[in-house]
């Protein structure tokens, strides 16, 4: 039968309607999408040692992978599937591909070790990408919190792990134990993305500007985009040592932020007790005269005591 006697409209109009998406949903997508292309292009960049367009490949997915979130919450893109698509291209642009560049730069000498620093680097990167999905949605954290990143982010990792080849596209050659202080330099950014280090994420800089600071933002960004095409080695090396510097600051302001939080908690707890003897006395003298408070009686009605 085309049709059940029981309903009369045709099976045809049973078909699931799905809603139109709007396009400001796929502009953040695609963009991440580029990055995705910028990370695997990386990586046969690298494999035909073309490894200055290779660190070039990498940054450019790390710059887009900093507009994409933004862009998708100042549209009102946001979505699970991008979230998802999101984590998938970081895993393969700042964990797949840097840890292959650093394998065939330098640390392939070590042979077995080298292969296994790239391996740890990589499976680092996926698991902070976890970790970070499974915190983004904690109820518990306080306000402060999101300026902080639990350990170094994905994109900040793959820019600082590429410090090695920064120095050696500066001018710096090769020493004999080059291959064993990279592949202990890999570890380290390996361990600090993993860890549990305080880092600031810069989430709440650039929300809000004042009017008469338009102008010098302009120039300011114009101006780092000049230096980064004209003097890239230069920048990366300096960006990188200044991130590492500033690792130990993001930790005294996390640990700052808490003691304030465990003082107004213990204050508050102080305080608490004080109260309620304040309130004790006003209850006391607002019995009638000649009646004191008695303790009830257990055996006798509750109407009596």
């Amino acid at each position: 039968m085309p049709f059940s006697p029981f309903d009369p409209r045709p099976l045809e109009d049973k078909r699931p309607r799905f809603r139109l998406i709007p396009v400001r949903m796929l502009l953040p997508n695609l963009i991440t999408l580029l990055a995705l292309c910028a990370g695997l292009t990386a990586i046969r960049l690298a494999v035909e040692d073309k490894l200055e367009w290779a660190v070039a490949a990498i940054v450019f997915a790390a710059l887009l992978d900093g507009i994409d979130g933004r862009i998708a919450r100042l549209l009102k893109g946001t979505s699970r599937f991008g979230a998802e698509l999101d984590s998938l291209a970081d895993f393969v642009n700042f964990g797949v591909a840097p840890a292959l560049i650093l394998y065939f730069w330098g640390l392939h000498q070590l042979g077995n070790l080298g292969w296994i620093a790239a391996m740890v680097f990589a499976l680092s990167t996926g698991l902070r990408l976890a970790r970070f999905n499974v915190m983004v949605d904690d109820p518990n954290k306080p306000a402060w919190a999101a300026k902080f990143f639990t350990g170094i982010p994905a994109p900040a990792g793959a820019i600082t792990v590429l410090l090695p080849i920064y120095i050696y596209f500066l001018g710096v050659p090769r020493l004999p134990g080059t291959a064993l202080l990279t592949f202990l330099y890999t570890f380290a950014i390996a361990v600090l993305m993993v860890s549990r280090l305080p880092v600031f994420s810069g989430k709440r800089v650039g929300k809000r500007i004042s009017p008469e600071m338009v102008l010098p933002v302009f120039v300011t960004v114009v101006l780092f985009f000049a230096l980064l095409i004209s003097y890239p080695w230069v920048v990366l090396t300096i960006g990188t040592v200044c991130y590492l510097a500033s690792l130990p600051v993001g930790y005294l302001s996390y640990r700052r932020h808490e003691r304030k939080d465990a003082a107004a908690a213990s204050a508050a707890t102080s305080s608490a007790p004080a109260g309620a003897h304040a309130h004790a006395p006003s209850e006391a003298s607002s019995l009638p005269r000649g009646q004191s408070e008695q303790p009830a009686d257990a055996s006798r009605p509750a109407r009596l005591n």
